[in-house]
C-alpha cells in the first residue's frame, strides 16, 4: 500500500541555513544597536566633559551612576514591552511602535539643550528600547519549531546583527562628536534607527501569524485597573523628581530597587499563576540561578560603558602612529571580537548539537570568565595616566566577548525554551531584567573605582564572578532535572 501522507513542509533554511524571516529581525535590531551603541558609547563623556569640551561638566560619579542607571531602565523597561506585547499589542506590533519611541528619543537628545535633551532623549530611548529589545528577541523564538536544534545557532547569528550595529555605531557618532560636537554625533543615532524602521516596515508581515498573537489578552476589567496603576507610577514619579528623592546621583540606586522588586514580583506570578503548568513551573525555578549568574556577569561586562570608559579616557595610552583616536573607538572592540567569533560559536553549538554543554555549564563557564577578564587588568594596576597598552586593554576586552558568548545569545534562547506558554514574551522580559540590575549595578559599582583602588577593585569584582559561576557549575545536575528535558 502506498503512503498517502502527505510530505513534510520544506525547512526554511533561507538566511544562512536559518529561516528567512531572521534576517528582517537581524536588520532592524543592528539598526536599533546602531543608534543605542553609538549614542552611548559618547554619553559618559559628554556628561562630565567641561562646557569647554562641549560636555555638561558634572562630577565623573554622578555621570556613571547616570549611565548605569539609563542601562538598567533600558532593560527594565522590557517588562512594560514584553508585558504590552503578551497583554495588549502582540510581540510584532510592540516592535514597531517601540523603535518608532527609540528614534524620537534619539532626536530630542539631538536637539534639546543640556539636561533636558539628556532626561527626555534617555527616557524615550530607554523605554522604546526596552520594547525592541524583549520583543525582537521573542520574535526570533517563533521561527522555530519546538526542538529545532537550530535555535542557539540562530540566536547567535542574531546576536551578530546586534554587534555589527554596535561596531558601526560607536565609530562614526564619536568621530562626529569629536568634529562637529555631540548633538552632531546623538543626530546620526537617530538616522540609523529610521533606516532600521524602513526595512523592517518592509518586510514585517512575512513574520508567522505567531509573532501577531497575543497569548494572554486583557480582560475590559483588567484595562480600567492598569491604566490606574499607570497614572498612580506616573505620578508617585513627577512628585519624587520634584521634592528631590529622585535625583540624579540617586538614579542608579532607585533602577536597582524597582528591578530587584520587579524581578521578585514576576519570578512570584509565574510560580503561582494558574495558567503555569506543574512542569513550565519547575522550569521557572530552574532559571532563577541562571538569572542570578547573569546578573553577576552583567555588574561586570556593563562596565564597558562606565569603568571601563574612564579608563580609556584617562589610563589608556590612545596614541596610534602619532594620532590619539576618540575615546568612544574603544566601545567598538569588543563588537570585532563578536563578529569573528559568533559565528564560531554558531558553528560550535551546530556541530556539536546534543552533545554541546548543558546551559548551567555555559552560564557558570561565561560568568567564571568574565571574572577572569577582571583579574586580567591587574598587572596594568596604578601606572598613571595614559599608562595601559592599547593590547593590554584588547586583550582584556577579548576574554569579555568570549565570556558574553557563553552567556548572553544562551540566556535570550533559553529564556524562550523554559517559558511557560501563557508568558512567552514576559519570561524574555525577566531574562533582561538580570540585565538591568547588572547594568544599574554597574553603575553603582564606578564610584567606587579610582587610580588608586584599582588592585582592590579589580581582583575583588574578578573573584565573586568566579565563585559564583563555579557554584552555577557544580548546580548543573540539579538545574537539569529541573529544566524537565530541556537543553
Amino acid at each position: 500500500m502506498s503512503d498517502t501522507r502527505p510530505a513534510a513542509p520544506p525547512v526554511d533554511r533561507g538566511f544562512l541555513g536559518q529561516p528567512s524571516m531572521l534576517s528582517a529581525l537581524f536588520g532592524v535590531e543592528l539598526w536599533e544597536r546602531f543608534s543605542f551603541y553609538g549614542m552611548q558609547g559618547i554619553l559618559l563623556i559628554y556628561l562630565y566633559y567641561s562646557a569647554a569640551q562641549g560636555g555638561l561638566g558634572i562630577s565623573e560619579a554622578t555621570a556613571t551612576g547616570i549611565v548605569g542607571a539609563y542601562g538598567g531602565l533600558v532593560y527594565l523597561s522590557t517588562i512594560i514591552g514584553t508585558w504590552l506585547a503578551d497583554r495588549v499589542l502582540g510581540a510584532e506590533r510592540t516592535l514597531f511602535y517601540s523603535a518608532v519611541v527609540v528614534m524620537a528619543g534619539h532626536i530630542a537628545l539631538s536637539v534639546l539643550p543640556g539636561m533636558l535633551g539628556v532626561g527626555v532623549g534617555l527616557v524615550l530611548i530607554a523605554l522604546g528600547s526596552g520594547g525592541v529589545k524583549g520583543n525582537a528577541t521573542a520574535l526570533v523564538g517563533t521561527l522555530y519549531a519546538p526542538g529545532d536544534e537550530r535555535r542557539d545557532a540562530g540566536f547567535s547569528l542574531f546576536y551578530l546583527g546586534i554587534n555589527l550595529g554596535a561596531l558601526v555605531g560607536p565609530l562614526l557618532t564619536s568621530w562626529l562628536a569629536d568634529v562637529a560636537g555631540f548633538h552632531v554625533g546623538f543626530g546620526l543615532a537617530a538616522v540609523g534607527m529610521a533606516v532600521g524602521l524602513i526595512q523592517y516596515s518592509i518586510r514585517r508581515k512575512h513574520l508567522p501569524d505567531k509573532a501577531r498573537e497575543i497569548p494572554s489578552p486583557l480582560a475590559a476589567h483588567e484595562r480600567t485597573r492598569m491604566l490606574v496603576l499607570v497614572a498612580v507610577a506616573l505620578v508617585a514619579i513627577v512628585v519624587l523628581a520634584l521634592t528631590g528623592v529622585l535625583s540624579a546621583d540617586r538614579l542608579d540606586l532607585a533602577v536597582i530597587g524597582v528591578t530587584i522588586v520587579a524581578t521578585i514580583g514576576y519570578f512570584a506570578l509565574l510560580l503561582t499563576s494558574r495558567k503555569v503548568t506543574a512542569v513550565e513551573r519547575r522550569r521557572v525555578l530552574a532559571f532563577i540561578p541562571l538569572w542570578v549568574a547573569s546578573a553577576a556577569f552583567w555588574s561586570l561586562y556593563q562596565q564597558q560603558f562606565t569603568v571601563v570608559t574612564l579608563y580609556s579616557d584617562q589610563r589608556l595610552d590612545r596614541n596610534v602612529f602619532g594620532w590619539e583616536f576618540p575615546v568612544g573607538w574603544v566601545q567598538s572592540i569588543n563588537p570585532v571580537f563578536i563578529i569573528i567569533l559568533s559565528g564560531v560559536f554558531a558553528a560550535l553549538w551546530t556541530k556539536l548539537g546534543s552533545r554541546q554543554p548543558a546551559t548551567p555549564i555555559k552560564f557558570g563557564l561565561g560568568t567564571a570568565i568574565m571574572g577572569v577578564a577582571f583579574l586580567l587588568f591587574l598587572p596594568m594596576a596604578g601606572g598613571g595616566p595614559n599608562s595601559a597598552p592599547l593590547l593590554g586593554l584588547v586583550g582584556i576586552l577579548f576574554v569579555f566577548t568570549v565570556a558574553e558568548l557563553m552567556i548572553s545569545p544562551v540566556g535570550l534562547s533559553i529564556s524562550t525554551k523554559l517559558a511557560p506558554e501563557a508568558f512567552r514574551a514576559q519570561m524574555v522580559g525577566l531574562f533582561f531584567l538580570s540585565v538591568a540590575l547588572g547594568s544599574a549595578l554597574s553603575g553603582t559599582l564606578a564610584g567606587f573605582y579610582s587610580e588608586e583602588s584599582e588592585t582592590a577593585y579589580f581582583g575583588i569584582l574578578g573573584a565573586v564572578a568566579i565563585a559564583i559561576g563555579l557554584l552555577v557549575m557544580l548546580s548543573t545536575p540539579l538545574l537539569k532535572r529541573l529544566m524537565e528535558g530541556v537543553k
